[in-house]
Formats: C-alpha cells, structure tokens, sequence
C-alpha cells in the first residue's frame, strides 16, 4: 500500500506531501492543473528516468519520497536482504535529482543504483498490481486471469515442479548423448592406443630398469676387465696384497707387548685384511655373472625402441605415464558402455515425467476451458455497465506443446465496436476502452489475487452519467480490501471517495504552482457540485452532489 508521497520542486510542484487512504483514493481537478504530473512524480521512485528540466527551481535539488508498507511481502523482503538492506515493516524510497542532472536513489536511506530501484519498482508494481494498461495486451497476464478464475494456483505450481524436472532430465539426456557421440567418434582410435599398450605388456618402471640393464650388457667387457684387474693383485698374483697383509700381522704378533698401541694397529690390519678379502671374493662373484649376451641385447633395445615410440606419441617421459595413459583410455571405453546404460535409464525417466507433466497440464487446461464462457459473459455485462454496450471480449485458447505454464495459450481479443471482429486487446482499444476493460477484469479476479494498489489515470474517458457511476461502484467494491488511487473528471466517480484529493494551481510570486489538498465533507460537497453544474454552483447541483456522496 501506498501510504505517502511527498514531492518537492518537480516540474510546477514547490512542495505538496500526500497521506494516502488504504480504501478509494480520489483526485478531482481542473483539466492542466497537475493531475498526472502526481503519477509522473510516483513513477521516478519506481525506476524512471529523468532529466533536469523536471526541476522547477533550477538551482535546487528535486526530490520525490513514497513511503510503502511492505508486511508480508515475500519479494520484497528477499529483495532487501540480497541487496543487505534494512527490513522494516514499510520501506522508504526516495529519489533526488540535482540541479547538475546528477541523479541519486535511496532505499530505507541506504543509497542504491537505479537498476536496484528499478528492479524493486518492477516488484513494487507487481506487488501492488499497481494499473497499467500494457498489463491487459500481455499474454502472461491474461494467462493469470484465466488461472486465477481456474484457481489453478497450486496445480500449476505442482504441474511446473514436474515440468522442471522433465526438462531438467531432457537436459541432462542431451548432454549425455552428446557425450556419447564424442566418445564415439573417438572410440576407434582410443582402441588402437589401448591395444598399443595392452600389447607390449609393460611393467612398472620397465623401462627405466631395461635403459640401466643395457647399459650394463653394452659395457660388460671393459667392466670385467677392470674388475679382474682389481681382483687379481688382491687374491691371485704371487704375492697378493692379502697375503702380505697377513704376514704383516705375524711380524707384529712378536711385539705386541712390547707397546701399548701395537695391539690397536695388530686390530685395525686384521680388519683390513678380512675386509679386503670379502671385496675381492664379492667382485670375483660379480664378475662370474658378467656375461656379454649380444641376444639380451638385442631384445633389450626392440622393446626399449617399441617403449620409447609410444613415449614419443603420447608427449610423456616414464613408463608410470604410459601406465596412466592406458588406465585412462581403458575408463574411457568403458564409459561408452556405462553412458548406454544411463541414458536408457534417463529416456524412461523423460517418458515418465512427460506423461505426468502431460496429465497435470490437461486437468488445468480442462479447468481453463471451464472458465472462458463465464468470464467472457461477466466482461461483457460490466462492459455494459460502464459506458462500453457494443464491446466484447473474446478469450481464445490455443492448443500447443508442453511448456512452462501447461498445454494452452491465451490470448483476449476484443471487439469495440460491435464488428464481429475480434482482434488483440492492443490493436483495437483506447487507452480510455482500455482502463475500463482492465477494471472489469480486476473486479471479477480481485478475490483470487492480491492487489493492494490500484491506480487509474484517464478511466473515464469519453464517459459520463450511468457509466461513470458504474465505474464508480466498481472500484468502491474493489477497495474494500485494497487500496485505490484514481485520477477522474466525473462527478459521479468522486462522490465514491474515501478519501477526495483536489489539485489546484495558484499563482505565488508570480509563479505558478500546482498543490494538493484533502477535502472535508462540505469542501467535496462544493467540488462535485462544480464538477456538475460549473464554478458557480446551485442548489440542484449541491443536492445532487450530497446524493453522489451517499454510500
């Protein structure tokens, strides 16, 4: 609900500031004295451009402020806490337009950009269904008409959680059939690779451990040839270094106590001695089973020359990423036979979430077709009602595929004229035909959606009389339970008020200035009197404007 606007310095507005009723709101006033320039005001807090030429002093600042009240409005409340802004039970918006063209924008007082207060407009006007003729020449909002009559509200929130879920599933399928196509195409060579692979049969660190065994059968005569000439002055010339070691240590046995260190030295050559004679018997050994073997080699360097061309192919250094690679292309293959089976899983699962989604979206589009003749005949007769006899409304269903909101679409086509010719709402009606159709609509799904605020700019164009009581009466029931704001030059339509709100001009300091003011009850008397019977108005006209005030 729109609970206060307040304005400064905005076109020929100084400053006017306006307690709005939560029933119906009224604004009555001569013709150029201001009227619309209120709704121009209102529509710059919710997200409207504009520009310095709004500024009626031209060295101050304009500023437009609405006050909200928000409780219980679910959008708006998660509005506010993803863009961390304070939660209160109304919100303040106010927008300020500086003298240099520099524009500024605030939420409960927290400075936010224009996108921000744009987006919360969009839900403030959704919120508040606040009026707006391209409303009615939208599809999506004549679905909801139709859907709010069906009261279809839960079965189709059950109908798009399963719709989801289908396409979420059919997504899913997609992805992975494209998948199965790139392994395809890729399955043939990965193959190839693999048997590569599996055929050579390598081991871990192969080839590392076949580079180190060449390298040793390569050099195995210059190897047993160095080692021999190690063992033989160790163990077998005619007078091997152990030998003389050993009579070293006989010599010295004699004196052993004749000083005190000859023991340690006796100790440390025994040592040696022995050591020394386990060297020369573990090269002797080696040396055994140093054999030149030109068949090993031979086997050895096919193998490594096999290992090698498939490290060169696959950009790797070791035989551990050989074995990597191998594992990896093994998986992949096997994937293409997993993939089978999950995308035979998946085809039943869309089937079966089709065939949901397809019953759900029958029984509302049963409830849907319920609704149209109804609806159209109720139009119709308020159309009547409110100065439009020779319009209809035609509401046409057409069948089509599944999709976010069910198996239909609608669409209003609507006939001003009495032609039998139905076209769409936006071809064929005036922005007056237009407020009037979109209030009969709103009257009859007023209790099946909430609409806090209703505002009306230039309903009662080109009506007068009965019709403008119509409209009157109607927008009486509807603001009941919500609020009303309607800009009108009919008598009959103001003597409907909660609450009369009368804009003027007048000349201050030679300037000249729009204001606004609420009415008492002998003031709306005179101001409906004079909306009937001129600026002078008699006693008749005074009567009759006590009777339009009657409930």
């Amino acid at each position: 609900m729109l609970q206060k606007l307040y304005i400064q310095n905005y076109v020929i507005i100084n400053e006017v500031s306006i307690q709005f009723s939560h029933k119906l709101n009224i604004i009555t006033g001569e013709t150029g004295a201001g009227k619309s320039i209120l709704m121009g005001a209102l529509n710059l807090i919710l997200g409207e451009r504009a520009d310095t030429a709004v500024l009626i002093n031209p060295e101050k600042k304009c500023i437009i402020e609405g006050v909200f009240l928000t409780e219980n409005r679910k959008a708006v409340t998660q509005f506010l806490k993803e863009n961390e802004l304070d939660l209160e039970s109304s919100l303040l918006i106010r927008r300020e337009i500086a003298p240099n063209g520099k524009s500024r924008a605030f939420i409960n007082d927290t400075p936010v950009s224009l996108q921000q207060l744009k987006t919360l407009g969009n839900l403030l006007v959704d919120l508040h269904q606040q009026f707006d003729t391209l409303d009615l020449a939208k599809a999506d909002f004549q679905r909801q008409v139709i859907d709010a009559l069906a009261q279809q509200s839960e079965p189709l929130k059950k109908y798009q959680f399963i719709y989801k879920q289908w396409k979420d599933t059919l997504q899913e399928l997609a992805s992975l059939q494209s998948q199965k196509t790139a392994f395809e195409k890729e399955a043939d060579y990965n193959r190839f690779l693999l048997d590569e692979l599996t055929t050579l049969q390598l081991a871990p660190n192969e080839l590392e451990n076949l580079d180190q065994e060449l390298k040793l059968l390569s050099n195995s005569e210059g190897i047993k040839a160095t080692l021999t000439g190690i063992v033989y002055p160790l163990i077998e010339s005619e007078q091997p270094i152990v030998q003389q070691l050993k009579q070293i240590i006989q010599q010295l046995q004699g004196y052993h106590a004749m000083h005190p260190d000859i023991p340690a030295l006796i100790e440390r050559l025994n040592a040696a001695q022995i050591e020394l004679k386990d060297i020369a018997t573990e090269i002797d050994h080696i040396n055994q089973h140093i054999l030149f073997d030109a068949e090993r080699i031979a086997e050895i360097e096919e193998r490594l020359a096999a290992g090698y061309k498939l490290l060169k192919k696959h950009n790797v250094q070791n035989t551990e990423a050989l074995l990597s690679i191998q594992q990896q292309l093994s998986e992949q293959l096997q994937q293409v036979l997993l993939i089978d089976d999950t995308i035979e899983q998946l085809v039943k699962k869309a089937a079966a979430l089709q065939q949901h989604a397809t019953e759900l979206a029958t029984a509302i589009s049963g409830e849907r077709h319920k609704q149209i003749q109804p609806f159209e005949q109720k139009v119709n007769r308020l159309l009547l009602q409110v100065g439009m006899p020779n319009a209809r409304i035609k509401v046409n269903i057409q069948a089509t595929t599944l999709w976010e909101y069910g198996l239909d679409n609608i669409e209003f086509l609507f006939d001003a004229n009495h032609t039998n010719r139905f076209e769409p709402v936006k071809k064929v009606a005036s922005g007056g035909e237009l407020s009037r159709l979109m209030l009969c609509i709103k009257s009859l799904i007023a209790q099946y959606i909430d609409l806090p605020t209703l505002i009306f700019d230039e309903i009662d164009t080109g009506i007068s009389g009965e019709a403008a009581k119509q409209v009157g009466l109607i927008m009486k029931n509807l603001s009941e339970n919500r609020q009303i704001i309607c800009i009108t030059h009919q008598p009959q339509m103001a003597g409907k008020a909660d609450a009369h709100f009368f804009v003027y001009k007048e000349n201050i300091n030679n300037a000249t200035q729009t204001n606004i003011r609420l009415l008492n009850q002998e003031e709306r008397i005179i101001a409906i009197a004079q909306m009937l019977g001129g600026e002078k108005p008699g006693a008749a006209a005074l009567e009759t404007a006590k009777e339009m005030m009657q409930p």
